[in-house]
């Protein structure tokens, strides 16, 4: 049942089952495991990213980014990785993932988070100029699950600045020039951890009943509308 991928193939990995590991020793490894993906990512020509979704401490997916192998400039990191986790699972409803950045989304890949219901987003280096965050803040935004609480969730989880010292310590070692542009123009920033809980949308869908009613309701009706489930 578990086989190993190709990293760079962008392919899906089910190697790693940790239902065991206590919640900080997973996302240690589940950050190194990303660490690796985003050294792998520079040397294969992408932009240094790396990403792993799991669930209950298993992998479901993950990825590099694939733009610079595919000519295709939506294929970032999170977006391959989200799509390989919807497929292996049969679902466009990651509700119950985890997924992990070596840096902070971009507003396009939040929104992705944000559509897909990923319950909880850990990453390592912020991005002040292009993050779903710290510029944007896609992934924190309430109106979406307030306006449309059939498809959005309420805000992930998140938890910011994990290993950023690692993650930039790694980049800066394998990619030296690279890597001191970046850290010169500010793109990215190692700082320390900066949880934020899961908000529980009370506003957004008026009641905790009405939200367990959404929520069966999603798979059973919302999401065979335009999404073929």
């Amino acid at each position: 049942m578990l086989q190993q991928d190709d990293v760079g193939s962008g392919k899906i990995d089910l190697t790693l089952s940790r239902a065991q590991t206590p919640a900080v020793d997973l996302d240690r490894d589940m950050m190194m495991r990303c660490i690796a993906l985003a050294v792998r990512s520079g040397r294969d020509g992408e932009y240094p990213y790396g990403v792993v979704i799991c669930r209950e401490g298993e992998v479901i997916a993950e990825s590099i980014n694939r733009v610079a192998h595919e000519r295709d400039v939506t294929r970032h990191a999170e977006v391959v990785a989200i799509s390989a986790a919807q497929k292996a699972l049969g679902t466009v409803s990651l509700d119950d993932c985890t997924i992990y950045v070596s840096a902070e989304p971009c507003a396009y890949c939040s929104y992705a988070m944000r559509e897909s219901r990923i319950a909880r987003v850990v990453y390592g280096l912020h991005s002040p100029h292009m993050g779903g965050v710290s510029k944007w803040n896609v992934l924190g935004d309430e109106g979406l699950c307030s306006k449309l609480p059939e498809v959005f969730d309420p805000p992930p989880e998140i938890v910011g600045g994990f290993m950023a010292a690692e993650v930039e310590r790694a980049l800066l070692k394998s990619h030296p020039v690279m890597w001191g542009i970046i850290r010169k123009r500010g793109l990215f920033v190692a700082r320390a951890p900066n949880p934020m809980p899961r908000r529980q949308g009370e506003r957004a869908s008026g009641s905790k009943l009405l939200r367990r009613l959404i929520a069966s309701l999603r798979p059973l009706v919302f999401d065979r509308f335009g999404r073929g489930m």
